[in-house]
């Protein structure tokens, strides 16, 4: 069977008939194989992300049971800068206007990262892996993957805004309606933004990286722009856009068009590049190495591949701590005097004085998302091994229990770097208790590590469900998150780490919780190894 020749419009010749394929020829079935793939990932993506701001009216319900309550913490949280650069400012004083400010916002941030995740695997992750030349040996059309890819990431955000206008459609129709399309409209926004990084980028580390910036940026720009009162700003970001639909609040559905042509552009731009690459290519080459190569050890190699994910992640939490540690002074201005909303903050900080509590959502919520950076850099190595890489490597003298330390070294030692680097910021911009601040974010290293060491395990012993390391990480996230707001019992809370980490700073230290976390993420990372060493690679 003879290779399909690629004709000049940039199709392939199907190998049995030599008929040529357009453009989309195999959307369908590669749209069906991408579902399949993300039958487990696109349904809990939707189900997190909408299921959050669905079951929102029923927690802030409990907290602000009365119109004045309501009317009174709107003006509070309006008057807030700290307030409004985290959630935006509060449109309407309804049930339905404070869900949608609440958790209006991070829902989009939500859905913009499930939508970058899904287009970035089913395109440059595909074609880095090789799957991808196989698959367009056939025939598939240039921009079919692409296609397929955007589509996948359609079904993830109409499942959003499904779940939101079904969930909300008792506090208003109209509304739910807006806030449901304003949150599925963003993810599609970043689907585009990451479809064209797929054709920019080799890799799919940095594809996800650059989108991953633009969620931030877009983020910060909108956090900007509500705290200093500049529209200017917040209108610069999509997330902005979002918030602008303003949901339940006299609703402006032309902000929407806005939305869908930010979509649309992108996506037209990531098409045309999509027809003048070849598979495997893209328009910013890596940068050539020298020579003679300079890498003499497994840790330098490991180095090399993750500094720059390392240095993206240290930047991030130290602006990051920067920005939360401004709002701490403004603490008590949160709650007012509704006791209800301070069992809240307290459920996730520990119920110590106020603005300590505070400290602690801030520092929990940053040991969290550093497990994401331990995990992902903890299964650095599985994607080398998978794309054939690490086989060249192995061959050789250099045995596997080496090559894998040098990327748990990063790991394990890039968490408590980016950790403490936040712990700094928070204590800069603060201005107090540098020294319970910093101990309070390394306090989270047992979790963070508990969650890299289950990664290990996966991956050394069950390579397949490497990917689930994910999942774990993404429970924890969303019970730290949203877990106290929703009122879930202690139980359920625990199932997370960090559910059994002392609340930092405050009074009392337990230290039991915190050595038995140690001792378990050791014993994860040991097993993990001793299952490496035994199994057969993949490839």
């Amino acid at each position: 069977m003879s290779t399909p020749a690629l004709t000049r419009t940039g199709t392939t010749a199907g190998p049995a008939t030599g008929t040529t394929a357009g453009p989309l020829t195999g959307t369908g079935i590669l749209t069906r194989l991408a579902l399949r793939r993300d039958r487990l990932t696109i349904p809990l993506w939707a189900l997190v992300t909408g299921g959050l701001v669905a079951s929102g009216a029923g927690s802030l319900e409990g907290v602000y049971g009365t119109a004045a309550e309501r009317t009174e913490a709107a003006a509070a949280m309006t008057a807030n800068s700290s307030m409004r650069a985290l959630y935006g400012p509060v449109f309407d004083d309804s049930l339905g206007g404070l869900v949608a400010w609440r958790f209006g916002t991070f829902a989009a941030v939500l859905a913009a990262v499930a939508s970058l995740i899904v287009v970035v695997r089913h395109t440059r992750e595909e074609e880095e892996t090789g799957r991808q030349e196989m698959l367009s040996a056939g025939a598939v059309g240039r921009r079919a993957p692409l296609t397929a890819a955007l589509l996948a990431a359609l079904v993830v955000n109409t499942a959003v805004a499904l779940i939101v206008t079904a969930g909300l459609a008792g506090q208003g129709a109209a509304g739910a309606l807006a806030l449901g399309l304003a949150l599925g409209g963003t993810g599609m926004v970043f689907a585009a933004t990451a479809a064209l990084a797929a054709q920019l980028t080799e890799s799919a580390r940095l594809a996800k990286g650059l989108t991953g910036a633009a969620v931030g940026l877009a983020f910060v720009l909108r956090a900007a722009g509500d705290s200093g009162g500049s529209p200017v700003l917040t209108w610069l970001s999509p997330i902005g856009w979002a918030e602008n639909v303003r949901a339940f609040a006299g609703e402006r559905w032309w902000v929407l068009l806005v939305i869908a042509a930010a979509a649309l552009v992108q996506t037209a731009a990531a098409y045309a590049l999509a027809g003048r690459r070849d598979v495997g290519a893209s328009f910013l080459a890596t940068r050539p190495g020298p020579a003679e190569g300079g890498l003499a050890t497994a840790g330098a190699l490991a180095w090399r591949l993750q500094r720059g994910a390392l240095l993206g992640w240290s930047l991030g939490f130290l602006l990051g701590g920067l920005v939360f540690g401004g709002m701490v002074e403004g603490a008590a201005d949160i709650v007012g005097d509704n006791a209800q909303a301070r069992q809240i903050i307290e459920r996730m900080g520990g119920r110590s004085a106020l603005t300590d509590a505070f400290l602690a959502t801030m520092v929990s919520l940053f040991g969290m998302v550093a497990a994401l950076f331990a995990v992902g850099s903890v299964l650095r190595p599985h994607g080398e091994e998978t794309s054939g890489r690490a086989e060249p490597l192995l061959a050789n003298a250099l045995g596997r229990i080496r090559w894998a330390a040098g990327h748990l070294l990063i790991a394990f030692g890039g968490s408590a770097l980016i950790l403490a680097l936040s712990g700094i910021g928070l204590a800069l911009s603060y201005g107090r208790d540098a020294g319970p601040v910093l101990g309070a974010s390394l306090a989270q290293l047992p979790a963070v590590w508990t969650l890299a060491g289950l990664a290990v395990l996966l991956w050394g012993a069950a390579p397949r469900a490497a990917t689930a390391a994910w999942g774990a990480a993404g429970l924890c996230l969303a019970l730290g998150w949203i877990g106290p707001a929703l009122d879930l019992p202690q139980a359920v809370l625990n199932l997370s780490p960090f559910g059994h980490l002392p609340k930092l700073p405050g009074p009392e230290t337990a230290w039991t919780p915190v050595l038995a976390l140690t001792a378990l993420a050791a014993a994860l990372v040991a097993a993990g190894l001793a299952g490496l060493r035994r199994r057969d690679m993949t490839g």
